[in-house]
């Protein structure tokens, strides 16, 4: 059966599939590792209380990069470079998505409304973390090589929703609403169709790997195409409300140091 669990058991068992996966999934999360570094550390003197939080939010990013290396290294894997076309950071900067890289390596401080973008980008893309990692969590939070890094890693991003939520409704009452509302939809609109070329990108490869006939190729991209026009027609307002969450100041404390999971133990 087509499944969202039937897929991802495939592409778990196969060396390369894997290898393939956690290589793009270190990739984006390095790279935002490095993004939010760069943000802490050029935010303006009126937004500096959230620099903490920012580079907490960095860490959490490096942390999961460590993770998805560590699971390859288990399996005796190298990562491999990640194909451009299945480079979801890369892609929405193409958009003009997001704070430009150019703009993050001067050093020149950032203004509010840059931050405005930063948080709006954050938002929409925390969104779609939540939901993929909350799917994991569901059909392989107790599997004994990657359950443990699953659950570790929905609880971070659970966390960093939150404080997307909180601190852009925080700018919302300081006058900044419109602006907010322009950001996330333009930022949900473009994240949507990347989300969706990336989909096809990183199943067509996954297809040539794992030897897949025309037909269950085609299914897949169906099912991608699919999500893609709901989330175009009513999906997307997900992506564009603010709501108070219910555990504040989520990134509001360092993170203490957290040790890269290792497999579950065995059952007694």
């Amino acid at each position: 059966m087509l499944s969202p669990r039937s897929l991802f058991q495939e592409i778990l068992d196969h060396d390369e599939s894997f290898r393939l996966f956690c290589s793009i999934a270190a990739g984006g999360e390095a790279q935002g590792g490095w993004e939010n570094g760069r943000i802490a550390a050029l935010v303006p003197a009126s937004e500096r209380d959230l620099a903490p939080r920012i580079a907490r939010h960095g860490a959490d990013e490096d942390k999961h990069g460590r993770i998805f290396r560590a699971l390859l290294n288990r399996r005796g894997l190298d990562p491999v470079p990640v194909p451009p076309e299945t480079d979801y950071t890369m892609l929405l900067e193409k958009r003009g998505i997001g704070l430009a890289h150019d703009r993050l390596r001067s050093d020149e401080p950032l203004t509010v409304q840059d931050v405005i973008v930063y948080l709006a980008h954050s938002r929409v893309t925390e969104q779609r973390a939540c939901e993929q990692m909350e799917l994991l969590c569901r059909h392989f939070g107790d599997h004994p090589d990657v359950g443990r890094a699953v659950r570790m890693i929905a609880r971070d991003e659970e966390n960093h929703l939150a404080y997307c939520h909180e601190e852009l409704l925080r700018l919302a009452a300081a006058g900044h609403g419109r602006t907010i509302q322009r950001a996330l939809h333009a930022c949900a609109w473009a994240e949507i169709r990347v989300h969706r070329d990336v989909s096809l990108a990183v199943m067509a490869r996954m297809g040539r790997i794992l030897g897949w006939t025309k037909v269950r190729s085609a299914l897949v991209a169906a099912g991608i195409h699919a999500v893609y026009v709901h989330e175009r027609l009513v999906g997307r307002w997900r992506m564009v409300t603010l709501s108070m969450p219910e555990r504040r100041d989520a990134l509001g404390t360092p993170a203490a140091p957290a040790p890269v999971p290792g497999p579950e133990p065995e059952p007694a």
